[in-house]
Protein backbone atom coordinates (compact mmCIF):
# COMPACT_ATOMS: atom_id res chain seq x y z
CA UNK A 1 0.00 0.00 0.00
CA UNK A 2 1.53 3.65 -0.48
CA UNK A 3 0.87 6.65 0.64
CA UNK A 4 -1.32 7.85 -1.51
CA UNK A 5 -3.72 5.19 -1.00
CA UNK A 6 -3.24 5.01 2.85
CA UNK A 7 -4.43 8.95 2.87
CA UNK A 8 -7.35 8.06 0.44
CA UNK A 9 -8.59 5.35 2.55
CA UNK A 10 -8.14 8.20 5.80
CA UNK A 11 -9.74 10.32 4.02
CA UNK A 12 -12.89 8.48 3.06
CA UNK A 13 -13.13 7.05 6.39
CA UNK A 14 -12.82 10.80 8.35
CA UNK A 15 -15.87 11.98 5.48
CA UNK A 16 -18.36 9.30 7.24
CA UNK A 17 -17.10 10.23 11.17
CA UNK A 18 -17.68 14.04 9.79
CA UNK A 19 -21.62 13.31 8.75
CA UNK A 20 -21.86 11.00 11.86
CA UNK A 21 -20.76 13.72 13.99
CA UNK A 22 -22.83 16.03 12.31
CA UNK A 23 -26.03 13.85 12.70
CA UNK A 24 -25.49 12.70 15.95
CA UNK A 25 -24.68 16.41 17.57
CA UNK A 26 -27.18 18.24 16.50
CA UNK A 27 -29.63 15.49 16.26
CA UNK A 28 -30.76 16.53 13.17
CA UNK A 29 -30.07 15.68 8.86
CA UNK A 30 -30.68 19.02 7.52
CA UNK A 31 -28.69 19.32 4.52
CA UNK A 32 -28.17 15.84 4.30
CA UNK A 33 -29.16 13.80 1.08
CA UNK A 34 -31.30 10.44 1.68
CA UNK A 35 -30.34 9.77 -1.79
CA UNK A 36 -26.81 9.97 -1.69
CA UNK A 37 -26.29 7.98 1.18
CA UNK A 38 -28.62 5.33 -0.60
CA UNK A 39 -26.62 5.38 -3.51
CA UNK A 40 -22.97 5.31 -1.41
CA UNK A 41 -24.93 2.00 0.32
CA UNK A 42 -25.75 0.21 -2.88
CA UNK A 43 -21.95 1.19 -4.22
CA UNK A 44 -20.20 -0.63 -0.91
CA UNK A 45 -22.96 -3.69 -0.98
CA UNK A 46 -21.87 -4.05 -5.18
CA UNK A 47 -18.01 -3.47 -4.64
CA UNK A 48 -17.54 -5.27 -1.02
CA UNK A 49 -20.15 -8.63 -2.55
CA UNK A 50 -16.64 -11.04 -1.84
CA UNK A 51 -16.49 -9.58 1.36
CA UNK A 52 -13.39 -11.68 2.61
CA UNK A 53 -11.55 -11.32 -0.28
CA UNK A 54 -8.51 -10.35 -0.44
CA UNK A 55 -7.64 -12.14 3.44
CA UNK A 56 -6.36 -8.83 4.77
CA UNK A 57 -7.93 -7.66 8.30
CA UNK A 58 -7.41 -3.78 7.38
CA UNK A 59 -9.38 -4.55 3.92
CA UNK A 60 -12.54 -6.38 5.71
CA UNK A 61 -12.26 -3.83 8.53
CA UNK A 62 -12.83 -0.98 6.53
CA UNK A 63 -15.63 -3.38 3.92
CA UNK A 64 -17.37 -3.67 7.40
CA UNK A 65 -17.43 -0.37 8.46
CA UNK A 66 -18.25 1.72 5.16
CA UNK A 67 -21.71 -0.76 4.33
CA UNK A 68 -22.46 -0.47 8.34
CA UNK A 69 -22.17 3.02 8.62
CA UNK A 70 -23.68 3.78 5.72
CA UNK A 71 -26.51 1.82 6.82
CA UNK A 72 -26.52 3.49 10.04
CA UNK A 73 -26.69 6.79 8.36
CA UNK A 74 -29.96 5.56 6.69
CA UNK A 75 -31.72 4.75 9.62
CA UNK A 76 -30.93 8.28 11.22
CA UNK A 77 -32.51 9.79 8.28
CA UNK A 78 -35.59 7.80 7.45
CA UNK A 79 -36.27 6.32 11.59
CA UNK A 80 -34.63 8.28 13.73
CA UNK A 81 -34.67 12.10 12.78
CA UNK A 82 -37.12 11.63 10.06
CA UNK A 83 -39.01 14.54 10.54
CA UNK A 84 -35.76 17.00 10.24
CA UNK A 85 -34.88 15.88 6.89
CA UNK A 86 -35.64 17.51 4.08
CA UNK A 87 -37.26 14.74 1.94
CA UNK A 88 -39.34 17.15 -0.45
CA UNK A 89 -36.53 18.47 -2.01
CA UNK A 90 -34.66 15.91 -1.76
CA UNK A 91 -36.01 15.10 -5.26
CA UNK A 92 -33.72 14.69 -7.94
CA UNK A 93 -35.01 11.66 -10.05
CA UNK A 94 -32.74 8.10 -9.72
CA UNK A 95 -33.10 6.86 -12.79
CA UNK A 96 -30.51 7.97 -14.99
CA UNK A 97 -28.44 7.97 -11.69
CA UNK A 98 -28.84 4.21 -11.32
CA UNK A 99 -29.36 3.01 -14.86
CA UNK A 100 -26.86 5.19 -16.76
CA UNK A 101 -23.90 2.92 -14.54
CA UNK A 102 -25.52 -0.43 -15.04
CA UNK A 103 -25.47 0.10 -19.09
CA UNK A 104 -21.91 1.20 -18.52
CA UNK A 105 -20.98 -1.48 -16.74
CA UNK A 106 -22.77 -3.79 -19.38
CA UNK A 107 -20.18 -2.23 -21.72
CA UNK A 108 -16.90 -1.45 -19.98
CA UNK A 109 -16.15 -4.37 -17.58
CA UNK A 110 -12.52 -6.32 -17.33
CA UNK A 111 -14.97 -9.77 -17.34
CA UNK A 112 -18.03 -10.48 -18.68
CA UNK A 113 -18.93 -12.19 -14.78
CA UNK A 114 -21.43 -10.96 -12.14
CA UNK A 115 -18.69 -9.86 -9.62
CA UNK A 116 -16.67 -7.63 -12.38
CA UNK A 117 -19.70 -6.19 -13.96
CA UNK A 118 -21.16 -5.30 -10.01
CA UNK A 119 -17.72 -4.04 -9.56
CA UNK A 120 -17.25 -1.90 -12.63
CA UNK A 121 -21.20 -0.49 -11.47
CA UNK A 122 -19.89 0.00 -8.18
CA UNK A 123 -17.38 2.22 -9.55
CA UNK A 124 -19.80 4.09 -12.14
CA UNK A 125 -22.00 4.30 -8.94
CA UNK A 126 -19.98 6.29 -6.91
CA UNK A 127 -18.79 8.87 -9.49
CA UNK A 128 -22.42 10.41 -9.90
CA UNK A 129 -23.92 9.01 -6.02
CA UNK A 130 -22.59 12.92 -4.56
CA UNK A 131 -25.35 14.55 -7.46
CA UNK A 132 -28.30 14.37 -5.08
CA UNK A 133 -26.65 15.85 -2.49
CA UNK A 134 -25.45 18.71 -4.17
CA UNK A 135 -28.75 18.95 -6.00
CA UNK A 136 -29.66 19.28 -2.36
CA UNK A 137 -27.25 21.59 -1.12
CA UNK A 138 -28.23 23.95 -4.19
CA UNK A 139 -32.16 23.86 -3.40
CA UNK A 140 -31.60 24.69 0.02
CA UNK A 141 -29.55 28.03 -0.98
CA UNK A 142 -27.30 27.57 2.00
CA UNK A 143 -24.66 24.57 3.19
CA UNK A 144 -23.74 24.46 6.87
CA UNK A 145 -19.74 24.28 7.44
CA UNK A 146 -19.48 20.37 8.32
CA UNK A 147 -21.55 19.35 5.62
CA UNK A 148 -18.95 21.34 3.25
CA UNK A 149 -16.16 19.34 4.90
CA UNK A 150 -18.20 16.25 4.56
CA UNK A 151 -17.62 16.50 0.55
CA UNK A 152 -14.44 18.01 0.76
CA UNK A 153 -13.02 14.79 2.63
CA UNK A 154 -14.86 12.98 0.08
CA UNK A 155 -13.26 15.21 -2.83
CA UNK A 156 -9.75 14.68 -1.23
CA UNK A 157 -10.49 10.61 -1.05
CA UNK A 158 -10.85 10.55 -5.29
CA UNK A 159 -7.73 12.77 -5.90
CA UNK A 160 -5.65 10.92 -3.59
CA UNK A 161 -6.91 7.83 -5.35
CA UNK A 162 -6.17 8.84 -8.91
CA UNK A 163 -2.66 9.92 -7.25
CA UNK A 164 -2.84 6.15 -6.26
CA UNK A 165 -3.56 5.13 -9.53
CA UNK A 166 -0.58 6.77 -11.52
CA UNK A 167 1.54 5.55 -9.03
CA UNK A 168 1.11 1.98 -9.02
CA UNK A 169 0.86 2.47 -13.13
CA UNK A 170 4.25 4.08 -12.84
CA UNK A 171 5.98 1.98 -10.60
CA UNK A 172 4.81 -1.20 -12.44
CA UNK A 173 5.98 0.43 -15.22
CA UNK A 174 9.75 1.74 -14.38
CA UNK A 175 10.67 -1.50 -12.19
CA UNK A 176 10.74 -4.29 -15.07
CA UNK A 177 10.23 -7.44 -12.97
CA UNK A 178 9.14 -6.46 -9.41
CA UNK A 179 7.92 -2.76 -7.94
CA UNK A 180 8.93 0.36 -6.43
CA UNK A 181 8.94 -0.10 -2.83
CA UNK A 182 6.53 -2.00 -1.25
CA UNK A 183 4.32 -1.59 -4.44
CA UNK A 184 3.92 -4.64 -6.55
CA UNK A 185 2.96 -4.85 -10.37
CA UNK A 186 -0.57 -3.25 -11.31
CA UNK A 187 -2.05 -3.19 -14.69
CA UNK A 188 -3.81 0.69 -15.23
CA UNK A 189 -7.67 0.51 -14.36
CA UNK A 190 -8.33 2.68 -16.71
CA UNK A 191 -12.43 2.30 -15.43
CA UNK A 192 -11.64 2.90 -12.07
CA UNK A 193 -8.87 6.10 -13.38
CA UNK A 194 -11.72 7.23 -15.77
CA UNK A 195 -15.00 7.49 -13.38
CA UNK A 196 -12.30 8.90 -10.37
CA UNK A 197 -11.67 11.89 -13.04
CA UNK A 198 -15.50 12.60 -13.59
CA UNK A 199 -16.18 12.34 -9.99
CA UNK A 200 -12.75 14.74 -9.05
CA UNK A 201 -14.41 17.59 -11.46
CA UNK A 202 -18.08 17.29 -10.04
CA UNK A 203 -16.32 17.94 -6.18
CA UNK A 204 -14.23 20.44 -7.94
CA UNK A 205 -17.16 22.49 -9.48
CA UNK A 206 -18.92 21.91 -6.56
CA UNK A 207 -16.59 24.18 -4.43
CA UNK A 208 -15.85 26.69 -7.27
CA UNK A 209 -19.14 27.44 -7.34
CA UNK A 210 -19.22 27.71 -3.38
CA UNK A 211 -16.22 29.96 -3.70
CA UNK A 212 -17.56 31.97 -5.98
CA UNK A 213 -20.81 32.44 -4.01
CA UNK A 214 -18.51 33.34 -0.86
CA UNK A 215 -16.49 36.03 -3.01
CA UNK A 216 -19.88 37.33 -4.10
CA UNK A 217 -21.80 37.33 -0.88
CA UNK A 218 -18.66 39.28 0.96
CA UNK A 219 -17.83 41.98 -1.85
CA UNK A 220 -21.54 42.78 -2.45
CA UNK A 221 -22.27 44.43 1.27
CA UNK A 222 -19.07 46.43 1.11
CA UNK A 223 -20.04 47.64 -2.52
CA UNK A 224 -23.18 48.34 -1.10
CA UNK A 225 -21.51 50.32 1.72
CA UNK A 226 -19.37 52.27 -0.54
CA UNK A 227 -22.33 53.10 -2.81
CA UNK A 228 -24.64 54.37 0.29
CA UNK A 229 -21.63 56.40 1.22
CA UNK A 230 -21.27 58.21 -1.81
CA UNK A 231 -24.40 59.10 -2.01
CA UNK A 232 -25.35 62.56 -0.90
CA UNK A 233 -27.74 63.28 2.20
CA UNK A 234 -31.06 64.59 2.13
Amino acid sequence: MNIFRLLGDLSHLSSILILLHKILTSRSCRGISFKTQMLYFIVFVTRYINLFHPLSAYLILMKIFFIGSTGYILYLIKVQYKTRHEADIDSIRLEWLLGGPAILALLFHYDFSFKEILWAYSIFLEAVAILPQMFLLQRLGEAETITTHYIFALGAYRALYILNWIYRYVSSRVAANASLIFEPKHHFDYIAFVAGLIQTGLYGDFFYSTLSEIDTQSISPKSSKAKNSNCPHK
